[in-house]
């Protein structure tokens, strides 16, 4: 009861875009699947490449099939746009080929009114046009202000009164939303979120570049997708075995390490659980520099800030 609709159009008649098909197709393909080949999003994409007919996706066609996508129960439905955006002083648009002044596509409070509206659980809006950063506004209301049902998510590739850029034959944005998906923005459990996507989109573009937006008003944090985890799942259960108490060091000794002559096999196993855990940063050694040396001197190691937030999971069952 996942849906996803990937919306993308290059074959404008008074503008054409060179890479929004690509974005729509590159992420229709991605969300189908999660990295280790289950299924996750049923996709379905609306596209318009250049050199084919100017009346795939019209504002009926368009409005059409986000209703279609938003109208019936679902854990969560995804919509994603790229193509041209435009303003005028009512709100902002998602420009489709059959434009004409005054009636530029889709506007932006409609599709904020379906997700609103819509009996899915969770909504994600994903939108890579020009002038983004009007989803979700009311212009009604205050230009600035945002209003979203429990469960709706928005990441725009810009604020309302900025371009979105293409480079490299797709959206910047997509592109960056491609690379969190693709496991750049997925957390220990291998789950990628949207405030995960949100952070990795917003870290790599600088203060003179467009600047996304999020808008969100949930009550959960739910996986988009899900990506091999850098560590086994089955270690981080085991951390209050190893750490009964989160505040204290865990005691080494040379017996730990496998070059050891005088190595204890069972002691080995437990170090390298611990060396694992080090290398995602929730254990560091203590007083050394690294694990090897810290055994070899018999000192310690502990578990660090994250590597309590871990222990927390494991010890509630969350995990």
């Amino acid at each position: 009861m996942r849906r996803a609709l990937c919306v993308g159009v290059d074959n404008y008649p008074f503008g054409a875009l060179h890479g929004c098909v690509s974005d729509a197709e590159r992420l229709a393909l991605l969300l189908s699947k999660h990295q280790d080949g289950t299924p996750n999003f049923d996709c379905k994409k609306l596209v318009a490449p250049q050199g084919g007919a100017t009346d795939i996706v019209t504002r009926a066609k368009l409005k059409q099939a986000v209703e279609h996508l938003l109208k019936d129960r679902a854990e969560v439905v995804l919509l994603h746009f790229s193509g041209h955006g435009t303003e005028n002083n009512l709100g902002g648009y998602l420009v489709t080929q059959d434009a004409k002044s005054y009636d530029d596509g889709l506007a932006m409070s409609d599709v904020l009114k379906m997700a609103n509206d819509s009996k899915a659980d969770e909504v994600v809006v994903l939108l890579d046009c020009c002038h983004s950063g009007h989803m979700g506004q009311i212009p009604a209301i205050n230009n600035n202000a945002a209003l979203l049902r429990e469960g709706v998510s928005i990441i725009t590739a810009s604020r309302g009164d900025q371009p979105s850029v293409e480079v490299g034959g797709g959206g910047l944005f997509t592109s960056l939303v491609l690379d969190a998906l693709e496991g750049g923005a997925a957390d220990l459990l291998g789950h990628v979120t949207i405030p995960a996507i949100y952070a990795k989109v917003e870290a790599a573009l600088g203060a003179w570049d467009q600047r996304p937006l999020l808008k969100s008003h949930v009550s959960k944090v739910i996986a988009i997708r899900k990506c091999e985890p850098p560590i086994s799942i089955a270690i981080l259960r085991e951390l209050p075995v190893l750490f009964p108490l989160p505040a204290e060091d865990f005691p080494l000794a040379p017996e730990y390490e496998d070059s050891y002559q005088g190595k204890d096999e069972s002691k080995v196993a437990v170090f390298s659980k611990l060396q694992q855990l080090n290398r995602v940063h929730l254990v560091v050694p203590v007083q050394a520099k690294h694990m090897y040396e810290a055994a070899m001197q018999s000192k310690g190691c502990r578990l660090t800030a994250a590597g309590r937030y871990y222990w927390r999971l494991a010890k509630n069952d969350r995990l």
